[in-house]
């Protein structure tokens, strides 16, 4: 068999991790392991404001005092 190259700085602790996740992946395969899909992240709903709401009909009789202010 041909040698593999070893990159620089590559002790015995990172050989055997490597050597280890190899036959792992190998176990994983045979077994049938599937990788979990991500969960769903919920997203909240928005927070309701506390402005007050007029209506319809008061907010346009507002609506027309305040131009008439302006206009005076």
């Amino acid at each position: 068999m041909a040698e593999k190259k070893k990159k620089k700085g590559e002790g015995v602790l990172a050989e055997a991790a490597e050597a280890i996740g190899t036959v792992v992946g190998k176990v994983a395969a045979a077994v049938g392991v599937k990788k979990t899909p991500p969960t769903n992240v919920k997203i909240p709903k928005l927070a309701k404001s506390g402005k007050s709401r007029l209506p319809r009909k008061e907010k346009k009789a507002n609506k027309k005092a305040a131009e008439a202010a302006a206009r005076k």
